[in-house]
């Protein structure tokens, strides 16, 4: 286990030395102590280490994730694990704002609740939150899947794409050109897979799915003259 103390070493320091990690690596295990809020922790890895934070952190803890394991033990400020490629990202608490924003694939599990513009334009990562999400999340998310072991907040899937949306609560309100869906059998094998990996205290038959009604980006003869 390496361990990075950031109140004797810069933020620059942690992240370049994280940054020189390469697949090769024997030094796949590393840990950070007192964060203290910084942001930017652990942005840009590409190697598959494990990081674990020792604390909460500020904004972007995570962002543009690739292969790492990053594990933050307490809340995460917004934009956690923002434009993330591949691997995983554990938040133990609460995240705030756009948590998962822009995410291209991996998978990000929050345990406490997500704050509003959770999975943000999503376009195909996978994102897990054990607790309530705010409103607007999934705003223009384009592919991926969202699962809500709470509830959700107002205009969920606002603008939707093609993301899958799980949601086990209630949900307060739906945005332009989202509605629920049926569930069928390959949903639920998503969401058993999503829920087995995330080690969600749920099971797939509590969710309801939502998705695009597919009429806000379609052209429709009947609106002919609007255009």
């Amino acid at each position: 286990m390496q361990t990075f103390d950031l109140s004797k070493s810069s933020l620059r320091e942690l992240n370049a030395t994280l940054h020189a990690q390469k697949a090769s690596t024997n030094q796949t295990a590393w840990e950070i102590a007192n964060p203290r809020g910084h942001h930017a922790i652990a942005v840009g890895l590409d190697a598959p280490i494990e990081v674990t934070v020792k604390g909460s952190t500020g904004y972007y803890c995570a962002g543009m994730n690739k292969q790492a394991t990053v594990v933050v033990k307490g809340s995460a400020g917004p934009g956690v694990a923002e434009n993330m490629m591949s691997g995983t990202v554990i938040v133990e608490g609460d995240a705030s704002q756009y948590a998962g924003a822009t995410g291209n694939g991996g998978l990000l599990v929050i345990k406490g609740n997500a704050s509003s513009r959770c999975g943000i334009s999503m376009k195909g990562i996978d994102i897990v939150v054990f607790g309530n999400i705010g409103h607007m999340s999934a705003f223009m998310a384009q592919s991926g899947n969202l699962v809500v072991l709470g509830d959700a907040g107002d205009a969920l899937g606002d603008s939707l794409y093609e993301a899958r949306l799980f949601v086990r609560g209630s949900v307060k309100s739906l945005g332009a050109d989202c509605i629920e869906k049926e569930m069928r059998p390959e949903h639920l094998e998503i969401l058993r897979e999503l829920i087995e990996r995330s080690g969600a205290p749920a099971r797939p038959e509590e969710f309801k799915r939502y998705g695009s009604a597919r009429r806000l980006y379609n052209f429709h003869i009947d609106n002919a003259s609007a255009y």
